[in-house]
């Protein structure tokens, strides 16, 4: 067996680079994270052959003075921390002092800086220990050259031009959409590449977002701004209607740090459950701000993960903040809170609670106690149920109400209204749909989860760590309606499942409820069962295509919209309503030419 030994500080190096240094992106990231450390307010960006030939970074920061230019390719040396306490509640986006060592380790780099405070710059180069006067404004040029001409091992791994360039794009979009106070400016083989002017002001930032992400994102978001118990969110966040097909367009930022968190991410996912299709991703530009000392960002080299103290409280947080802004949105004029149009985004506060409305034409029946076990029975009903409208109340006040009044039916499938904008068009069945799954919803809720024994219980085969979950959980278990009992070290019993789901695998049920409460020390997949099933039946029960509809009917169901959360989509993330302007109308008619 080989005698244990020291590594060579150029091995060390080598073997840090490997977690940091993962492609010229990475590097990329490193260089802009140390300029926003000292002060930047702009950046020019050059890059050649994707990167792989040279990253050079200039900034107008602080500098570095000429007697710690050697230090600051050091391996762990940094201005950031200096104690653990600094660690456990660092604020700047490094501090871990290896990227400089690591990236100069595979690479040929050059640092030149200058003072604020300085009358001539320095530079310092591979392996000198000297530095040597070079011209420089204030601030700090880094210039990385021939990555990985020492390992071409790990030069092989890297992908076509284009492909690092799209990398490297990816890491200044996150910075620019982290920092909108910063000027960027990208060139690509000598090549202006992008151009991103400081944001000072609301529009100015929303300037910035569409350039990012799309005039589409913006003008199809909405606008969150949410605090409590010390925990702040902020930012856009996309309508359901904008979901994409990969989780592409989708930014986290912890206290300015760009991150990607799994717990997070779940928790946006499962706010937008309810509207989303199947397979679809949703789009946001969010911002958390908590306190440093709650968020350990030691968890991973490359920084991009953290770690909360208050995980579970940070989770419902951000889902209540996110499932409240998409419920509020409605048709203009009924959102559930004040909202400011805010360059095509709305922007939402916490809404109230929406008034329950006995619903005008559409009359449905009520869950009840019994609505578990009344499931079919209540199926007939929706089908049965006559379209018999009250006579629409005249108007007092003399305002068009937002969807405005029906004007026809179209081929037994849209509504035509009009409002004061121009012509509403609306799918009645989505949204009847929506309607319905949301009065379904509540009634279901206010009644209590009924529970259905079974006629033989169900015995699980499990680990001993599900086990002790199951203990744990007890409360939990019963308020989603299950009935689960230890009978072994590793064998549970279930007595009772939810009534809706009386039909469902009970033991896949259960294994799935205990693997979230381990991973997440809670448990949607019931609420997420029951509302599936009652997306089917308010689907099945809503009006159906060619169902000819009179005027009233057509008026309560646009009326019913106005007051419904989320109608602005159906229950699988279709729209249920779009407008036609005038100018719009008078566009498809040549007017005013």
């Amino acid at each position: 067996m080989s005698a244990i030994r020291v590594l060579s500080s150029a091995l060390a190096n080598q073997i840090a680079a490997g977690e940091v240094v993962e492609r010229p992106a990475s590097v990329l990231k490193e260089l802009l994270e140390n300029s926003l450390d000292a002060g930047a307010h702009k950046l020019e960006i050059d890059l050649d052959q994707g990167g792989v030939k040279r990253i050079q970074v200039r900034d107008d920061g602080c500098g570095v003075p000429r007697e710690e230019l050697a230090l600051a390719l050091a391996r762990h040396a940094t201005s950031k921390i200096a104690s653990l306490e600094d660690l456990e509640q660092v604020a700047t986006l490094g501090f871990r002092g290896e990227a400089l060592a690591s990236i100069a380790s595979v690479s040929r780099l050059q640092i030149t800086s200058r003072e604020t405070t300085g009358d001539s710059g320095w530079c310092l180069q591979g392996e000198a220990v000297e530095p040597r006067p070079a011209p420089h404004p204030p601030g700090t040029t880094i210039s990385v050259e021939d990555l990985f001409y020492n390992t071409p091992a790990r030069r092989k791994f890297l992908r076509t031009e284009r492909t690092e360039l799209g990398h490297l794009e990816e890491v200044v979009r996150r910075l620019a959409l982290s920092r909108f106070d910063v000027d960027i400016q990208v060139r690509h083989n000598g090549k202006p590449l992008s151009s991103l002017r400081p944001a000072s002001d609301d529009g100015s930032r929303g300037n910035r977002i569409a350039a990012i992400c799309g005039s589409g994102f913006l003008d199809q978001s909405v606008r969150l701004e949410c605090e409590r118990a010390g925990v702040m969110a902020w930012g856009w966040i996309g309508l359901p209607t904008y979901s994409r097909g990969q989780p592409d367009q989708q930014y986290l930022y912890v206290n300015g740090r760009m991150v990607r968190d799994r717990m997070v991410s779940h928790a946006v996912r499962n706010a937008y459950r309810d509207v989303l299709y199947h397979g679809r991703h949703p789009a946001y530009v969010l911002y958390l701000e908590v306190d440093p000392a709650q968020v350990d960002v030691n968890v991973h080299p490359s920084k991009q993960e953290v770690r909360f103290r208050e995980s579970r409280q940070v989770y419902d947080f951000l889902r209540h903040a996110v499932e409240q802004a998409i419920a509020g949105v409605r048709p203009a004029g009924t959102m559930a809170a004040p909202v400011s149009m805010e360059q095509g985004g709305l922007q939402v506060a916490e809404p109230a609670p929406a008034p329950r409305q006995q619903p005008m034409g559409f009359p449905i029946a009520g869950a009840g106690a019994g609505y578990g076990l009344q499931q079919r029975a209540f199926y007939d009903t929706l089908q049965r149920t006559p379209m018999d409208a009250a006579p629409l109340p005249e108007d007092t006040t003399g305002e068009t109400p937002p969807l405005g009044f029906a004007l026809a039916q179209l081929q037994g499938i849209y509504i035509l209204a009009e409002n004061a904008n121009g012509l509403v068009l609306v799918d009645m069945h989505a949204a009847h749909e929506r309607i319905t799954y949301e009065r379904m919803k509540k009634d279901y809720a206010d009644a209590c989860v009924v529970r259905q024994p079974l006629l033989v219980p169900t015995h699980v085969a499990v680990s001993e760590r599900e086990v002790q979950a199951a203990e744990r959980h007890q409360e939990l278990l019963g308020q989603l309606g299950l009935s689960v009992e230890p009978l072994g070290p590793q064998l549970l019993v279930v007595r009772e499942v939810p009534a809706l789901l009386r039909h469902a695998d009970a033991e896949q049920l259960v294994r799935d409820v205990l693997a979230d409460l381990l991973e997440h020390g809670d448990s949607e997949r019931i609420e997420a069962q029951v509302e599936d099933l009652l997306r089917e039946i308010a689907c099945h029960g809503s009006v159906r295509a060619n169902r000819q509809l009179t005027i009233a009917e057509m008026n309560a169901l646009l009326r019913d919209m106005e007051q419904t959360e989320r109608s602005g989509q159906c229950n699988h993330g279709r729209p249920t309503w779009t407008v036609l302007g005038l100018q719009e109308l008078d566009a498809l008619f040549l007017r005013g030419r």
